[in-house]
């Protein structure tokens, strides 16, 4: 059995929002077999929060990333630092998501 965690921006319609490091709600999928057993969102506010200064902003989405165990971020696009980051984090980045955000997540796992 394989589980994974995945985290993507969404809308308030549950569609696939815009960037990954100005989201105002992200949603956490628990991924078991390339099916979704667990769904949660989350208003994360990083719209608000992303010019209080590149670090401490990078810092906020390590963090809430790191308590919620993740281990794929999908998204329509993010920034190339935001990108490196995450990789030397050792997560998987899938970009150009769109649409249904639950049926992007399970596109992203196969």
């Amino acid at each position: 059995m394989s589980t994974e965690f995945a985290c993507i921006p969404i809308t308030p319609d549950g569609q696939v929002g815009g960037g990954w490091g100005k989201a105002s709600t992200v949603a956490v999928a628990e991924v078991v077999d390339g099916a979704i057993v667990d769904w949660r969102t989350h208003e994360v506010g990083w719209d608000l929060l992303h010019d209080a200064g590149e670090g401490s902003h990078h810092a906020r989405i390590v963090r809430f990333l790191g308590d919620n165990t993740i281990t794929v971020v999908v998204a329509e696009h993010m920034g190339e630092p935001m990108q490196n980051m995450l990789a030397k984090l050792g997560l998987r980045v899938v970009l150009g998501a769109a649409g249904d955000a639950r049926v992007a997540i399970v596109g992203a796992m196969s």
